[in-house]
């Protein structure tokens, strides 16, 4: 196998990564555990982005921190600041959980059918076509010695209330309904 030379184009971007993972590290280490904890304010967060390029100073270093904060407090993507900023008439973008529920005019699904009123064969046949798999599921778990007419009976009951409910269905497309209700 040939490895790559110390001074190949692909070890140059390893030792680019490396120095920088050294950095972020070292950066790491040096701060309070405290301060990984804490966010920061809304005052400090313009002086705070130059942590990111490693060119401002540490999160511990920046005034006007508070000590005690709240875990409700802590916001790393500045959605804080973006609320504040539409509530004092600025333009954030609006996202999905930023409008209210409309209760009074919200969408109420009917009721299903009762199961009571139902033609027997078609139950029966729904209770083949989802008993079907799992008897054999069972048989396969906890019955390993199972007769093969067994295993078939069950495989054929499955076929035969699949077909049926198959042929149950609508052979004509109503042209009035729009697809809208299922």
């Amino acid at each position: 196998m040939n490895r790559p030379g110390p001074d190949s184009p692909d070890q140059s971007a390893n030792k680019d990564d490396d120095a920088v993972w050294l950095d972020l590290v070292a950066r790491l280490e040096s701060m309070p555990s405290s301060a990984l904890d804490e966010a920061p304010t809304a005052e400090t967060a313009g002086s705070d982005s130059g942590t990111e390029t490693g060119t401002g100073t540490g999160p511990q270093d920046v005034p006007g921190r508070s000590s005690s904060r709240s875990f409700q407090d802590f916001d790393p993507l500045g959605l804080s600041k973006r609320g504040a900023a539409e509530e004092s008439g600025g333009s954030g973008a609006a996202g999905p959980r930023d409008y209210d529920v409309d209760d009074e005019n919200g969408f109420v699904p009917e009721e299903p059918p009762s199961l009571a009123g139902t033609e027997p064969l078609t139950m029966l046949a729904w209770l083949g076509a989802v008993g079907g798999p799992l008897a054999l599921l069972f048989t396969a778990m906890f019955w390993r010695s199972a007769p093969l007419l067994a295993v078939m009976g069950i495989l054929a009951t499955f076929l035969a209330s699949v077909v049926y409910l198959i042929m149950r269905l609508p052979q004509e497309k109503d042209e009035n309904d729009d697809g809208a209700r299922v």
